[in-house]
């Protein structure tokens, strides 16, 4: 996940909130990754034991470096450091970005969620994320909307920074294009993919053919 955005829009994965069987849900995440690009997947688990995070993580992280997709751990760094994952993702409410990059040091990805805040945006920019993320843009099924956030700040932050954005919170593949055309660098997606009526591989290929009508 270069710290330089793409010219074309990518897919960073989120895990559903809740993976009873890992080695099955590794299936559905394979069976996402056929249909293409996709850059990263971030496992997000809320209220479960550590060791039931890092059994999930040792399923799925094999699953992505095969495939040459990042594996971002949600919330915390310290697994992130201890399950060999590519980076973490903190939220505003979770560890700070500067805790998270003494944990991981230079080398790993270090992303944070801004809503919509462009002051929180360029006070992560400016200390070394890796990445801003806002949102939420739609409804979301996974997560309680409490900030919503307008198309706009994508195309600000895509106009005037480098570091690349990541748009979130009920994105699918019928709703994205005004999205990737304010020029997010990333689209953030759990159900819009784990949920799609015809399965995940063909999600992933109808958010690429999005991504590539709009390179």
């Amino acid at each position: 996940m270069s710290t330089e955005g793409p010219a074309r829009c990518r897919l960073y994965l989120i895990t559903p909130p809740t993976i009873a069987h890992p080695s099955l849900f590794a299936n559905e995440l394979r069976a996402a990754l056929d249909g293409g690009d996709v850059a990263v997947l971030q496992l997000r688990l809320k209220d479960v034991a550590d060791d039931v995070i890092a059994r999930t993580a040792d399923v799925l992280r094999p699953v992505c470096q095969q495939r040459g997709v990042a594996f971002v751990m949600n919330d915390r760094p310290d697994l992130a450091l201890k399950l060999d994952c590519d980076g973490v993702h903190v939220g505003q409410e979770d560890a700070s970005y500067a805790e998270a990059r003494r944990l991981l040091g230079p080398d790993r990805i270090v992303g944070v969620t801004c809503h919509a805040s462009r002051h929180l945006a360029m006070e992560a920019a400016e200390a070394g994320a890796d990445y801003v993320a806002f949102g939420a843009f739609f409804p979301s099924q996974t997560k309680d909307v409490t900030t919503p956030a307008p198309v706009e700040i994508l195309a600000w932050w895509s106009e005037i920074m480098t570091v690349p954005s990541v748009a979130i919170g009920g994105i699918t593949a019928d709703n994205c294009r005004p999205l990737v055309e304010a020029g997010t660098d990333f689209l953030a997606v759990a159900n819009g993919v784990w949920g799609h009526a015809d399965g995940p591989t063909e999600a992933v290929r109808r958010f690429n053919a999005v991504f590539d009508s709009c390179a």
